[in-house]
């Protein structure tokens, strides 16, 4: 089984947000106000050597959000894909804390302190719902990976800067683009 994985090509990447309009359309019945699935972030703005990278989960091997989840509302699918169940979150935000592209995220309503249900990106996977049942389509958005079909930022990045799919494949594809710039000591075996 292929592990599936995210790939951003910063020498590509034009900072668009065509990826972060494409995540929400997709997936607009399932985003509360404030979540925002995907991001652009650009280092160096304005000066030379900037770059823009496109931000979401990773769908770590060894998810740190999973680690320190009290609930348990984490779990793995053979894909290597790394989501959630919201009906078990709590809401503490442990997660939040935990993960280094700040991927989780909570709704923006509600008192200071309450936080209601975590969202992140599910690589348009959907969740532990049944295959586009409209409770999955509700709470976590498209499942075009059931489809047979890749997540819609990636297949909508105009610049092909955003990959995604089996690990293996993107990796070498990435590899052919950096061995056609040229960079030195940039590819490896």
């Amino acid at each position: 089984m292929a592990t599936m994985k995210f790939l951003c090509d910063t020498k590509r990447c034009i900072e668009c947000n065509g990826c972060v309009t494409a995540c929400k359309n997709e997936n607009d019945s399932a985003l509360e106000w404030g979540i925002q699935r995907r991001r652009v972030v650009t280092i160096n703005d304005g000066v030379p050597g900037e770059a823009s990278i496109s931000v979401a989960c990773m769908h770590c091997t060894d998810a740190p959000c999973m680690a320190v989840c009290p609930a348990n509302c984490f779990y793995q699918t053979e894909d290597g894909l790394t989501l959630h169940n919201k009906d078990t979150c709590i809401g503490c935000g442990y997660c939040l804390y935990a993960c280094p592209f700040g991927a989780p995220q909570f709704p923006k309503k509600g008192a200071f302190g309450s936080r209601g249900k975590m969202d992140k990106c599910t690589f348009c996977a959907g969740g532990p719902e049944e295959d586009h049942s409209d409770a999955e389509r509700q709470k976590y958005g498209s499942n075009r990976i059931a489809e047979g079909k890749l997540p819609m930022c990636a297949e909508l990045c105009a610049t092909k800067s955003l990959l995604a799919g089996d690990a293996e494949i993107i990796s070498s594809i990435f590899r052919e683009r950096v061995a056609y710039r040229g960079s030195k000591n940039a590819i490896w075996g």
